[in-house]
């Protein structure tokens, strides 16, 4: 919030001292424009890097461990059946029945289950399933969730001192463009259609899909097929002529706002970013859909990252 403060407060004086209690001339007024523009994109980018950033962020990943038993031990020690890089030698017991999946605290060792003190037997709220149960321990350092992904449920670790986290470098992007915020239309899709795509664990999922966006570049015409996003909004998986040549191969991702009453939304390829799996082994992310891998080049948003990334 501080940031995005300072950062409209640094237009507000530019648009004041642009007036001078004058009517504002077209060079002024598109001087305004660019610079609000700018500034909305570096705030954009500062909340990007924080939250890859955050202690529970997708830099933070240390593990990622399928159920192939019905239960499992679980803890750094050598002895545990699933052998975690943190935590103590025994975190506790994990056990699936049917599809469900159960955790026993190690007694003796502190944890917590959101947020508060864990000391018996639960079940854990899988991502697919409702909000994750987030299992804290090492202080609160450390978490473990369950994931659902095709048949098979996994553990995903988590930890604030993940050597991806505390070697992170920066981001880079190509330079903010207005040209690449390109109003497109919305045409809905019929009731319970849905996006097929792969992820990055082999699984095939078919993701509800609520419509198409239409936009143009340089003349020629193009679609993305959405998936369902936060607040209403559109989410895309994507590839374009960079996925390889500037940016990550296997495509970005692209959120958007809900469309207008007339079908109006706003693709901002400025805002176009790397997926989870750019930043560690750990993550399971989609891969673009045929429909979606564009034959255009979109020298816009977020580049590959080079730095340190989280594996095995």
């Amino acid at each position: 919030m501080r940031h995005r403060t300072a950062a409209w407060l640094a237009v507000l004086m530019l648009m004041l001292a642009g007036c001078g209690g004058k009517p504002a001339s077209q060079a002024q007024k598109a001087a305004t424009s660019d610079t609000t523009f700018l500034a909305d994109n570096a705030i954009w980018q500062t909340e990007r890097r924080d939250a890859l950033l955050a202690p529970d962020g997708w830099t933070s990943l240390v593990g990622l461990h399928w159920l192939e038993l019905k239960s499992h031990y679980i803890g750094s020690g050598g002895g545990s059946g699933i052998k975690l890089e943190v935590g103590p030698p025994r975190l506790g017991l994990v056990q699936q029945v049917g599809d469900q999946v159960f955790f026993t605290p190690e007694r003796g060792v502190a944890m917590t289950a959101d947020g508060k003190p864990l000391t018996r037997r639960i079940r854990l709220v899988d991502d697919q399933s409702g909000t994750p149960t987030v299992i804290g321990f090492d202080d609160g350092a450390s978490q473990m969730t369950l994931i659902h992904r095709g048949p098979r449920f996994g553990l995903r670790i988590k930890s604030a001192h993940a050597p991806a986290r505390e070697q992170f470098t920066q981001l880079e992007y190509w330079q903010p463009e207005p040209s690449w915020r390109i109003e497109g239309k919305f045409i809905a899709s019929p009731a319970g259609s849905t996006l097929s795509f792969t992820d990055m664990v082999g699984n095939t999922i078919a993701a509800p899909s609520p419509g198409v966006v239409e936009f143009q570049r340089d003349g020629q015409p193009y679609r993305l097929t959405a998936m369902e996003g936060e607040d209403g909004g559109l989410f895309f998986v994507m590839a374009d002529r960079t996925s390889g040549h500037g940016s990550y191969p296997a495509g970005r991702f692209l959120d958007v706002d809900a469309p207008d009453a007339s079908g109006k939304v706003v693709l901002d390829f400025n805002r176009a970013y790397n997926p989870p799996c750019v930043f560690t082994q750990f993550a399971t992310c989609p891969l673009p859909p045929a429909e979606n891998r564009l034959d255009l080049l979109v020298d816009a948003g977020e580049k590959m990252y080079t730095g340190p990334v989280g594996s095995h």
